[in-house]
């Protein structure tokens, strides 16, 4: 099956949001789909942020993560989204925020450029450093139909979706349809 990022799945408003999102559907295991478990998938996500993802101007033109340092970046992926989704339920624990702290560092250890172009996974540890650093829990969010990770850049920070043409279409049109039943069921 083949698989294009669109500027949809750049919807976390930080690369390490987007790269935490890369697990669809992550707490439901039957239809849980890992896209960085197809290495094109995950070779081609780098020129993606590079297009689509919110901090691209930061970071430059991404160069794919090295065979080698795949696993940390998985590692990585996995610390964020348990550190975030704890931090936006007020359950923010020390030792989860220790393992993204080691994770980041792992990572940036490793060779941190190709050429001259800054690394997927060294890109995404400097993303993570940002956000448990200055923290913003009342912009942090989780997106109620899908379960992305975003950051609310809202101005009264009232955002609810990842996407609203996506996530907060679905929700829309799903109540449109309830509504509707329950009143021919009347």
């Amino acid at each position: 099956m083949t698989f294009t990022w669109t500027a949809h799945r750049f919807a976390g408003g930080a690369l390490a949001l987007d790269v935490a999102n890369s697990i669809v559907l992550r707490f439901d295991p039957e239809r849980r789909i890992d896209r960085f478990a197809d290495v094109a998938a995950l070779d081609s996500f780098a020129d993606a942020a590079s297009r689509f993802g919110a901090e691209n101007l930061r970071f430059g033109t991404l160069a794919p993560v090295a065979e080698e340092n795949r696993g940390r970046l998985l590692l990585l992926r996995e610390a964020t989204d348990r550190h975030f989704r704890a931090e936006i339920s007020d359950a923010g624990r020390p030792d989860l925020l220790a393992d993204l702290l080691e994770a980041i560092a792992g990572v940036l250890r490793g060779p941190t450029n190709q050429g001259d172009r800054l690394s997927l996974d060294t890109a995404t540890a400097r993303s993570a450093l940002t956000l448990a650093a200055n923290p913003e829990p009342d912009r942090l969010k989780i997106c109620p139909n899908c379960g992305w990770l975003f950051l609310d850049r809202s101005r009264n920070r009232s955002r609810t979706w990842c996407d609203m043409a996506v996530c907060g279409n679905r929700n829309k049109a799903k109540r449109h349809y309830h509504r509707n039943r329950e009143e021919a069921a009347s």
